[in-house]
């Protein structure tokens, strides 16, 4: 399970629920619901560090709460 802060929305233009890890370039993953959206997060934000890690590139560290609502 990532640490890292997740941002979920809709979009319109996907028509989809898009879950972002704004610490992790590149990392977001789509679903048709909130929850789904979420656990492809999970999957993808686990392969991005799996694959840093491999190529030995730096893992962002821990920020916590990054946007205030």
């Amino acid at each position: 399970m990532t640490k890292y802060e997740v941002i979920l929305y809709w979009s319109n233009e996907d028509q989809a629920f898009i879950a972002e890890v704004p610490e992790l370039p590149g990392c977001a993953a789509d679903g048709p619901t909130r929850q789904d959206a979420l656990a492809n997060v999970e999957t993808v934000s686990a392969q991005w560090i799996e694959t840093a890690r491999e190529l030995g590139r730096a893992i962002p560290e821990l920020k916590g709460r990054l946007i205030f609502a």
